[in-house]
């Protein structure tokens, strides 16, 4: 089985264990980008999203989606490729003012709709092929815009990322029930950098936070990176024209 088809399948599992607990998380005070409170920065490296288009990337039961559209009045798009997670979602939040809740592949997605002011991934961006994901953020994305991602670093069992582009298997816990296999892209820092700066990124900041009991193994990556501004090219005919996949700043 292609290796996203197991996270999707992986995912509307999940879902569907969570749909018949009917649990659903509570609209957060603040965005967390770890399952620790407290632990790193909140919405503010999104920058000012007031009124602003914002991409939730694997909204899951779009807590975070609602957060941002009440508390910092963003336009909020969550797009989750999972369809229960999408009912669970859909299901609380479908009327909420200024959030829409989209159920597909972000790629897709990305390649019909308007360009986005922001866009972020809290913990979802690694079960997608980076080669196939990041250009599709970067057509996107509006020139400057910000790209903010949680991701693994360090597992449960002390795992560190990988030091090439290939994804590895991972569970997906949930309470009283057995884990869910996965495959994920668990990244070297590094790499996350030459991935986005190949796709036309700019890599502003890489963090890495930790878990607040110093003995816990896991570790999260925030990555703060930037949508390029178009590249101009001179066109044969002498004219100039805009490469739509340069990825270097003027």
């Amino acid at each position: 089985m292609p290796v996203e088809d197991i996270n999707t399948q992986a995912w509307t599992v999940y879902g569907k264990r969570q749909l018949a607990r009917a649990y659903m998380p509570p609209i957060p005070d603040r965005l967390a980008w770890t399952p620790w409170e407290g632990v790193g920065p909140g919405a503010e490296v999104l920058g000012d999203i007031t009124g602003r288009r914002v991409l939730d990337i694997g909204s899951g039961a779009g807590h975070h989606a609602v957060h941002l559209a009440r508390a910092h009045g963003a336009r909020v798009t969550g797009i989750e490729l999972s369809p229960t997670q999408h009912e669970r979602a859909a299901s609380t939040h479908a009327d909420v003012p200024d959030v829409e809740l989209a159920q597909g592949d972000v790629a897709e997605y990305l390649a019909e709709a308007e360009p986005f002011d922001a866009a972020y991934a809290i913990g979802t961006l690694a079960f997608i092929d980076p080669h196939r994901v990041l250009p599709a953020l970067r057509d996107g994305l509006r020139p400057g815009a910000p790209l903010i991602l949680s991701l693994l670093h360090t597992d449960l069992h002390g795992r560190g990322p990988s030091t090439e582009v290939a994804p590895r298997e991972q569970m997906i816990l949930l309470r009283d029930d057995p884990p869910l296999p996965s495959q994920m892209w668990v990244l070297a820092p590094q790499l996350w950098e030459d991935l986005l700066t190949e796709y036309g990124f700019r890599v502003e900041a890489i963090d890495l936070l930790h878990h607040p009991e110093e003995s816990a193994p896991v570790i999260q990556q925030l990555i703060r990176a930037r949508r390029l501004p178009d590249r101009p090219v001179v066109a044969t005919s002498g004219t100039t024209a805009l490469s739509p996949h340069a990825e270097q700043e003027t």
